[in-house]
């Protein structure tokens, strides 16, 4: 079995949680936004018990016939079509909540905390939170209104700053496991990682 077939296209920030062993075999992880299940293929292969949810029914066909070979015991059910801001699961439901690529399709600052709120709500006492988003720490963008900008390929994200993501941390009162990492990439975007755990 080569890498690729083993990790699939995984977020190299999510493959370095999992070298770290902050995501393991038996946990409860709920990838909300998986999309396509970029970030599932590792996880279903090694025996977490995944969950994932996403706007796009046909990717979470995808990600259900992504299951059947890789996890043929995962219920169909364990992948649903629903949205960050009402996410259909318990509180303190997961061990790991992973969202990667999703925050910065805000439509405002109201319904960037609300999915926020919810990905913490869902997400254990102990348990790590990653977040992979857009953020304006390290180029300027185009303001079009509040905190959307316009990026490098003409599209309108809602971007964040240190100090907001700094702020939403002491709100949380949630523990930083890494400092705030951010890949710039070049006349395009920047693309910050936070990760927090959930105090006990």
């Amino acid at each position: 079995m080569t890498i690729q077939d083993q990790f699939g296209q995984i977020d190299i920030y999510v493959f370095d949680q999992i070298l770290r062993g902050n995501i393991a075999p038996g946990m409860r992880v709920l990838d909300a936004g998986c999309g396509y299940g970029r970030n599932l293929v590792y996880l279903l292969r090694s025996g977490c018990e995944v969950f994932g949810i996403d706007g796009n029914p046909e990717a979470v066909e995808h990600v259900r016939a992504l299951a059947r070979e890789l996890a043929p015991e995962l219920p169909a059910s364990n992948v649903t079509v629903g949205v960050l801001e009402k996410l259909p699961y318990a509180a303190a439901f997961a061990d790991v909540v992973v969202c990667n690529s999703v925050l910065h399709f805000a439509r405002d600052e109201r319904h960037f905390l609300t999915m926020v709120e919810e990905l913490w709500r869902v997400l254990r006492p102990g348990g790590l939170l990653f977040v992979r988003l857009g953020s304006r720490i390290g180029m300027g963008f185009e303001r079009i209104r509040a905190n959307v900008y316009r990026i490098g390929d003409g599209s309108e994200w809602f971007l964040v700053d240190e100090a907001a993501l700094m702020d939403m941390t002491a709100q949380l009162d949630a523990v930083m496991v890494d400092p705030l990492k951010t890949t710039v990439v070049q006349d395009f975007r920047c693309m910050t990682t936070w990760v927090l755990r959930k105090r006990l």
